[in-house]
């Protein structure tokens, strides 16, 4: 995020640091799940394992986000989110830069667990630091701003495989993992836990104790809980399912040519960032229920816009298209979690929730690669469309999320 657009929101000093670090980590974190992206093919052709083996590295990396949101969700809640934000990251660097010695898969799976772990433990933690910084009125922009952090990882992880993978190979572009540690520094340095959270730590009220079962403690909260990760599925099924497998779609299906992958993949990037921008302020000023629905709906709509690429250049606008709806609304399911859950437990709930969209909806590109095989383009494109309609009919159910209005 830049600085100046942190200046036009007139924050303080603290919420600037807030701001900065948990954009970073965000950055870092996706750096991080892209290398494996650009290193997949060296690491297939020098290990000789099988394109399923290859596979089963992402999906072990999202079991690991699993458990390490499950663990560090709940020791945020107990014992800081600065420190435990400061943890997170140490562990998925250390995990990246030790794939630099890593010659053999059970290696590799076993660092992409440990990675997954730490990566899987940041993004709860950092969401709630920005909730319990801001006003519910600025949650919105401040967790979009923060997302779109996420996506300037992605971009620098490309310049990086470019340049190192064809000069040092692909265990070089690990070492890169050692750069969060020095965010480590700064976060523990200039960060302070929130007054918010301090408040909390001091009730000694036995109903208010840390424990994921208080997500599911009376049939409403589970209701909740469980249409909430429902909704997470479906955000990470659409993001993964699209991005893996677009491009793969119009040259298969459609035989078109797309060489200039880096200008397709810039495209996306871009159109996610600003609709990342645009959800977090119709969140802001209109309120959850009204972003997702326009959201969503549009998301169902868009998809099918696929089926209508036919030239290089009529891919690219239409993956920023895609990219803008399908994940604009990223940043906005922290927004949300962090103001239905009570401040005890709101970092075990952002984790648990999201990351169990992770694991579950990151294989959803094994899915798409199973319609694709037995059916037309339009039949799997009907398929996402009805996901995205599942999610809005899931939203528009939700109590909570229709009480959640615009406060200021």
């Amino acid at each position: 995020m830049e600085l100046s657009q942190l200046e036009h929101q007139g924050l303080s000093a603290d919420q600037k640091k807030v701001m900065a670090s948990t954009s970073a980590g965000f950055s870092l974190e996706n750096m991080d799940i892209m290398f494996l992206s650009f290193a997949m093919t060296p690491i297939i052709t020098q290990l000789h394992i099988s394109s399923g083996a290859a596979g089963l590295i992402g999906s072990i990396t999202n079991l690991g986000m699993l458990a390490g949101g499950v663990l560090f969700g709940f020791l945020g809640d107990r014992v800081g989110r600065v420190k435990t934000f400061s943890y997170t990251v140490i562990i998925f660097a250390i995990a990246t830069a030790l794939m630099y010695f890593a010659n053999d898969i059970t290696t590799i799976y076993v660092l992409r667990f440990l990675a997954g772990i730490g990566a899987g433990g940041e993004y709860g933690v950092g969401i709630t630091l920005i909730a319990e910084s801001f006003r519910h009125d600025q949650i919105g922009r401040m967790s979009s701003l923060a997302a779109i952090g996420g996506q300037t990882g992605a971009i620098f992880a490309a310049l990086a495989a470019a340049i190192i993978i064809p000069q040092f190979g692909w265990h070089a572009l690990f070492l890169m993992g050692v750069l969060p540690v020095i965010l480590t520094f700064f976060i523990r340095r200039h960060l302070n836990e929130s007054s918010e959270f301090l408040a909390a730590r001091q009730d000694d009220d036995p109903a208010k104790k840390v424990s994921i079962a208080r997500l599911f403690n009376t049939p409403a909260v589970a209701r909740q809980t469980i249409a909430l990760m429902v909704m997470a599925i479906v955000q990470i099924a659409g993001y993964f399912g699209l991005m893996n497998w677009l491009p793969v779609i119009v040259q298969k299906q459609q035989g078109l040519s797309v060489a200039g992958s880096s200008l397709w993949m810039i495209a996306t990037i871009v159109g996610m960032s600003l609709g990342m921008l645009t959800f977090g302020n119709i969140l802001d000023h209109f309120g959850p229920r009204r972003a997702f629905s326009v959201f969503l709906l549009a998301s169902a709509l868009v998809v099918f816009a696929i089926t209508w690429a036919h030239s290089t250049w009529t891919l690219v606008i239409i993956g920023a298209i895609v990219g803008f709806f399908s994940n604009g609304m990223f940043g906005g399911y922290g927004a949300v979690i962090s103001r239905l859950y009570p401040t005890e437990i709101r970092s075990t709930a952002n984790n648990v929730i999201m990351n169990t969209g992770r694991a579950i909806g990151g294989f959803s590109s094994v899915m798409i690669g199973v319609l694709m095989d037995h059916y037309t383009l339009s039949v799997t494109m009907a398929s996402l469309s009805a996901l995205y309609l599942l999610s809005f009919v899931v939203m528009i159910t939700l109590p909570g999320i229709k009480r959640l209005t615009v406060s200021r």
